[in-house]
């Protein structure tokens, strides 16, 4: 394994997001902020508390989850796609570095940048709102998991992507979505028993459920649910990359 090829993707990957600090990491941040002194602060005291935790602690999993989905997206399809569109990506394939060093250093790169963010929301979150985390170790794993499921996903993307304008399709028309109707501000039994069901498709629901049972014990589905459709979600993707790297699918073309 080359680990000096992961090391200068990885660190060019990281320094990239201390020039862009603003975008990367401040502009997320006080974009979540607000949700938190809106519906936690504001609309939380005046709604009921949901399976015994108040609904401004109860969307905070939910905030910090929508957080880490978008921004492990975005950082990883950004980052191999920016190297297509100027042609520097010929140069790392005629390189001596595999692709499991390509995969690693790209979306190593974008899982720590929003695993770094998902815990500074955390931290934030804790200004407005009051919570706590019964399974601080579930709590990481899954937060480990998810960056490393989407931004495999991401890195798809920016493979799959020819414009900037396909960049932002999948995250703002499908992924955003997916996550806001996932249970990010609300639990799933609380609707009629037919979307209950219907909601059962939607992949974010159980991301959503277990990193929230990691904070309280309560949650739409089981734990072993959740990390099981994690890890297919995450396999399906690192099939995906394997066959991208196989048949060079708008790689070597």
């Amino acid at each position: 394994m080359n680990i000096h090829a992961i090391r200068a993707i990885y660190g060019f990957e990281m320094a990239r997001t201390w020039r862009t600090l603003l975008q990367s990491i401040v502009s997320p941040v006080i974009s979540t902020s607000l949700y938190f002194v809106v519906f936690g602060a504001a609309i939380g005291a005046h709604m009921t508390a949901i399976d015994g935790v108040s609904y401004g602690a109860f969307i905070v999993p939910g905030l910090v989850m929508l957080s880490l989905l978008t921004q492990s997206i975005s950082n990883a399809s950004f980052g191999i796609y920016f190297p297509k569109f100027v042609g520097t990506i010929y140069e790392i394939l005629s390189a001596p570095v595999s692709p499991f060093e390509i995969v690693a250093g790209y979306v190593g790169a974008a899982a720590s940048k929003s695993i770094i963010l998902g815990l500074i929301i955390l931290v934030t979150a804790r200004l407005f709102v009051p919570f706590h985390i019964e399974h601080p170790l579930w709590m990481l794993a899954f937060l480990l998991l998810t960056a490393l499921t989407f931004s495999l996903f991401g890195f798809i993307i920016g493979i799959w992507a020819d414009n900037f304008e396909k960049l932002q399709l999948v995250p703002l028309l499908i992924v955003t979505p997916l996550a806001f109707l996932g249970g990010s501000f609300y639990s799933t039994h609380m609707l009629p028993p037919f979307w209950q069901k219907v909601t059962l498709f939607n992949p974010v629901v159980y991301l959503i459920s277990g990193f929230r049972w990691s904070f309280y014990g309560v949650s739409d589905v089981s734990l072993g649910v959740s990390v099981g459709m994690t890890l297919v979600f995450l396999a399906a993707c690192l099939a995906l990359v394997w066959w991208i790297f196989r048949s060079g699918y708008r790689l070597k073309a």
